[in-house]
């Protein structure tokens, strides 16, 4: 049991808060939301996400880049073709649960609960 606690991170004293904050603020834009949203069905080229998003590709590159700093994405060359990919699962989760949560302030039944209850 203690061993278990050893490797807890989830700790509110844990070394890991302050980096924690560092995330949701590398989060706190809607437009690196958006880009991790596109990102979840695999890699995209600059271009592609620019025009997904209605921006320009030179805004693009630049979240892009504080993103991978971050560690968030990942890049494979392909020819003259720089591709984007998520780094891991954790960013998209975030933002899947940070949008569950939004829906939840619309009041009502949120519709990820919905869902559940048909499956079911």
């Amino acid at each position: 049991m203690n061993a278990d606690n050893k490797s807890c991170t989830l700790d509110s004293d844990s070394q890991y808060v302050e980096l924690a904050v560092e995330v949701f603020s590398m989060l706190a834009d809607a437009t690196r939301v958006r880009i991790i949203l596109a990102l979840r069905s695999g890699e995209m080229a600059v271009g592609a996400l620019a025009e997904l998003l209605g921006k320009t590709p030179a805004s693009v590159s630049q979240h892009l880049a504080k993103m991978r700093l971050a560690r968030m994405v990942a890049t494979r060359q392909e020819g003259t073709k720089v591709l984007y990919r998520l780094e891991n699962e954790h960013a998209r989760q975030l933002v899947v649960d940070a949008i569950h949560q939004a829906e939840h302030a619309l009041g009502g039944t949120p519709a990820h609960h919905a869902r559940g209850r048909q499956s079911a």
